[in-house]
């Protein structure tokens, strides 16, 4: 993110002089900021501010009208700061909600269309082979029927009895064959009538994916943004709330100072990342060593554990020979499939497999991949998307605030820990929603990765 540098020559002190009208522009310079990322811009737009100088501070000591200015300059810059973040955080989660929405639109409809497919085929099936029943039919009527009766009658004797009853049994077969037709016609107007439908649906699913990329597309914009929002907030508060102090309390307290007291303050947070991180890793590796893969975390292809069956076993870190990774510890608590959403009471396809292993446990990439989206995502709340690979990716749901362990573009390793359990978005508890996507489209995760040596 670029940043004007603060003048200290006689020419940066001279703008610094002007920086009070501009600053009331802010807010509206951040906001154009978060629009343009969120709209797609091609330029290159970034927080145009000029922040004040220690030497604008301690200049303003001098006399009580200009410090008043300057505090004045420092309360709106600290105000469109956090308003700055508060607006693109509050835009990452409608765009976030609207990518959601949109995705869950399209996984419906596929769905949808792919049962009338399914459908449209066996109707076919059944066409055709009342079509051959009929054509059946119809060739022994031609049997029965094609001599002429007179002849047959004069040569045959004795045997007029039996063709006269032959006959008789033609007439009926001949009423059950009109029968036999007009099911055949019956059952290729259905089958015509569930391809068509199922077509139509299909023409419509490239409009609902390109909706679904879009919302993807400016979700990611807004996420960045907040991102971005944020850092700037973190990289500048602190300095201008210091120095806004320095005005205030009418002390004499130089940059020097200041940046001794940052170093001692960024020590001090390194070390409880620090911390962080090594809490994080010791619960990776207790998770690790309390399921390991022989119990099925990662099994190999000759496992015996059934889909579904509800293994508790733990997810990575290590990889089936496949590549792939149980993306968590804990049950199946609910299958992919049509659902009556335990949140809105509505039926709804349920595009992932939840894993239910408690709130704060590790989640881990299923597969090594690009980390596509990282950020709010409606009903889903705090999600992660994949890109794997071959046209797959994976999706991670309802993340604990504060849990994403990833950013956006940020490669990863199969069972790399990615995140940590919550209940964000529509949750009734604590448990990863887990999805995989060939070419975009939702499929049974339980089926995938049991293909791929991997009991969910």
């Amino acid at each position: 993110m670029k940043r004007i540098p603060q003048g200290s020559t006689a020419a940066g002190r001279g703008r610094n002089r002007c920086r009070g009208s501009r600053s009331t522009a802010v807010i509206a310079v951040l906001t154009i900021f978060v629009t343009a990322a969120v709209l797609g811009s091609g330029a290159q737009v970034a927080f145009a501010t000029s922040y004040p100088s220690w030497s604008d501070v301690q200049a303003a000591r001098k006399s009580v009208s200009a410090k008043e200015a300057q505090i004045g300059v420092l309360d709106r810059l600290l105000s469109g700061l956090q308003a700055a973040v508060t607006q693109a955080q509050s835009l990452a989660e409608r765009k976030g909600a609207e990518y959601q929405a949109a995705q869950q639109k399209y996984d419906e409809a596929t769905f949808k269309a792919a049962e009338l497919q399914k459908l449209a085929d066996v109707a076919k099936t059944k066409a055709d082979k009342s079509e051959q029943q009929a054509g059946q039919q119809a060739a022994r009527l031609a049997r029965v029927g094609g001599s002429d009766l007179s002849a047959r009658l004069f040569f045959g004797g004795g045997r007029s009895d039996g063709l006269l009853s032959q006959l008789g049994l033609a007439s009926v077969v001949k009423d059950q064959s009109a029968g036999l037709y007009q099911k055949a016609a019956q059952d290729l107007n259905s089958a015509q009538s569930l391809t068509d439908q199922a077509n139509v649906a299909k023409s419509a699913l490239r409009d609902l994916s390109d909706a679904a990329k879009t919302a993807l597309e400016a979700a990611s914009a807004a996420s960045d943004a907040a991102t971005a929002a944020l850092g700037e907030q973190q990289d500048n508060k602190g300095r201008l709330e210091a120095q806004r102090a320095v005005l205030v309390n009418n002390t004499n307290m130089t940059e020097a100072d200041y940046n001794t007291g940052v170093k001692v303050a960024a020590a001090a947070a390194a070390a409880a990342a620090q911390i962080e991180k090594d809490k994080q890793a010791a619960a990776a590796a207790a998770w690790a060593a309390a399921h390991p893969p022989s119990t099925g975390g990662s099994v190999g292809g000759g496992s015996s554990v059934p889909v579904g069956s509800g293994s508790s076993s733990g997810g990575g870190p290590t990889a089936s020979p496949s590549g792939w990774v149980r993306p968590s510890a804990g049950k199946v608590s609910s299958p992919y499939g049509w659902r009556i959403n335990p949140v809105t009471k509505e039926a709804a396809l349920h595009a992932g497999t939840d894993l239910a292993p408690g709130c704060n446990a590790p989640i881990f990439a299923a597969h090594s991949g690009t980390i596509t989206f990282a950020g709010p995502n409606g009903g889903y709340g705090n999600f992660i998307l994949m890109n794997n690979g071959d046209g797959v990716s994976t999706g991670y749901g309802h993340i604990v605030d504060g849990g994403i362990l990833v950013h956006q573009g940020q490669s990863v390793a199969a069972g790399q820990q990615i995140a940590r359990v919550g209940s964000t978005g529509q949750s009734t508890g604590c448990h990863l929603h887990f999805e995989v996507r060939p070419r975009g489209v939702a499929v049974d995760a339980g089926l995938f990765m049991a293909a791929r040596g991997v009991s969910l």
